[in-house]
């Protein structure tokens, strides 16, 4: 049995959970998302959603878990939200924002535009003697993640210095360089 998929998902005042067909709705105070799902049995009972699987096929048992924290991740998304910081690491490394569009310069001839989507929110902080930080914070779990990681990407930190952008907290692996 999916340990996470016995779980019920508790929803929080204020988040409403509609299930029509297969699939979910979770309306809120910070947006609404909807998730199509297949395979399992959504219910909606007691201010809770129970998930359970027709049967012990694999297909039900690998997506009972899955589609549980999909669902628990859309209720938590338009009740709090969710924030992902990225930090640039390097000399002359700068980050600006007007409105969604972010403007980055990272040691390339040319700085990067980088339009976000609408969803999401950018902001930058930029502290005399501090590194840059770009703050992205929405209700969409996925949708944060794959925008920081696209940012990410376009300078992955290196192994020797550390310079590039990096998730604030993120533990790099540090080599030694050439000894003498």
């Amino acid at each position: 049995m999916s340990r996470i998929g016995k779980n019920p998902v508790t929803i929080p005042s204020g988040v409403t959970v509609e299930v029509t067909g297969n699939v979910v709705t979770v309306k809120g105070k910070l947006g609404e998302l909807s998730q199509e799902i297949d395979s399992v049995d959504v219910k909606v009972e007691e201010g809770q959603v129970v998930l359970e699987r027709p049967s012990e096929a694999k297909d039900h048992k690998a997506k009972h878990g899955l589609y549980r924290s999909l669902i628990n991740n859309m209720v938590v998304g338009v009740s709090e939200g969710f924030t992902k910081e990225l930090e640039l690491v390097g000399v002359g490394y700068r980050a600006s924002n007007q409105g969604q569009k972010l403007d980055l310069a990272l040691g390339f001839s040319h700085n990067i535009v980088l339009d976000v989507a609408p969803e999401v929110k950018v902001e930058t902080i930029s502290e005399k003697g501090k590194n840059p930080i770009v703050k992205l914070t929405s209700h969409d779990k996925q949708l944060v993640g794959q925008i920081a990681a696209k940012i990410r990407g376009f300078r992955k930190p290196e192994p020797y210095k550390g310079k590039g952008i990096k998730f604030v907290g993120e533990q790099l692996r540090r080599k030694a360089g050439k000894s003498a």
